[in-house]
């Protein structure tokens, strides 16, 4: 199979996914949940920016805030919390590029070169899916814009599921070095505390 040649900082937008209802940490908005005195959606941001020719962030409430950092806010399409395939749809129709970069924002050790690494083992897939050697990380994947309509059609259709999504199409999973440690995560006030800890020993 041939690979493609993906220009990241031409060709591949960012989407960080904000517009959750935080359900595990009290309602909290984790995008602006603080972390070393930082929201922590401005990490993912930092980390981004740099590596595509823009970022949008997915949000559903405190537009203002996430306004802030200079960028696009995109809401769902959908009145009402329908997960992060919604929010995955309404960013590729927002998306001007070829391809689109989805992340969560409340990752902050997401690797610095993520783009060019998902991008470099594409081949000829539509969809590279994050991979810690471990599990697989289906809201850190690189895909299509053109795979938009599609999902439409599948949400519409009732579909909630990522992972199920991601499998009507032709998919890889792509094992970064940077292991675990990469998709660090925050979902409880637990989390955050240990997050913290390690977020401070990676610094």
């Amino acid at each position: 199979m041939g690979t493609l040649c993906i220009d990241p900082l031409k060709e591949v937008t960012g989407l960080i996914l904000a517009g959750g209802q935080g359900r595990r940490m009290g309602g909290q908005d984790k995008g602006l949940v603080t972390l070393a005195g930082r929201p922590l959606v401005s990490f993912v941001h930092e980390r981004l920016t740099e590596q595509v020719a823009e970022v949008l962030i997915s949000a559903n409430r405190h537009l203002d805030d996430y306004r802030r950092f200079g960028g696009r806010v995109v809401s769902d399409s959908e009145p009402g919390y329908h997960g992060p395939l919604m929010g995955i749809y309404s960013g590729l129709r927002a998306a001007t590029t070829p391809w689109v970069m989805v992340v969560p924002c409340d990752t902050p050790l997401l690797p610095a070169d993520l783009v060019t690494q998902m991008s470099s083992a594409m081949g000829r897939h539509h969809i590279a899916v994050a991979h810690d050697g471990e599990r697989l990380h289906p809201v850190v994947m690189l895909l299509q814009r053109g795979l938009a309509a599609d999902l439409g059609r599948a949400l519409a259709a009732g579909e909630r599921k990522i992972r199920r999504w991601i499998e009507r199409h032709s998919w890889i999973p792509v094992q970064l070095p940077d292991g675990a440690n990469a998709f660090i995560n925050l979902n409880t006030e637990e989390d955050k505390q240990w997050l913290e800890t390690r977020f401070n020993q990676a610094r």
